[in-house]
């Protein structure tokens, strides 16, 4: 599963941001098991594992937002318009 996909399965599939958050947690492990296994570096070290996640949390939730906007201006045209590419409002 490439980067986009898992948020954009967690927008597409309605799930809450909670959600999307715990994907971030667990895709942060997977970083700090990459970094440990292809650079030697440290796998336990909480600082590099919350600066990773934060960085990932940043980006996941912009493509999550992203996605939701397209979603709400989509499937309701009728209720809602697009006021940035992050955000809609009720017409």
């Amino acid at each position: 599963m490439d980067g986009l996909a898992y948020w954009k399965s967690a927008a597409e599939g309605w799930s809450s941001y909670g959600v999307l958050v715990v994907y971030t947690l667990l895709l942060g492990v997977a970083i700090r098991f990459i970094h440990h296994a292809l650079f030697n570096g440290s796998m336990l070290t909480l600082q590099y594992y919350v600066v990773d996640t934060i960085i990932l949390l940043l980006f996941a939730t912009a493509g999550y937002r992203y996605y939701r906007t397209q979603q709400m201006t989509n499937n309701y045209y009728w209720l809602y318009e697009k006021v940035s590419p992050f955000s809609w409002k009720a017409k």
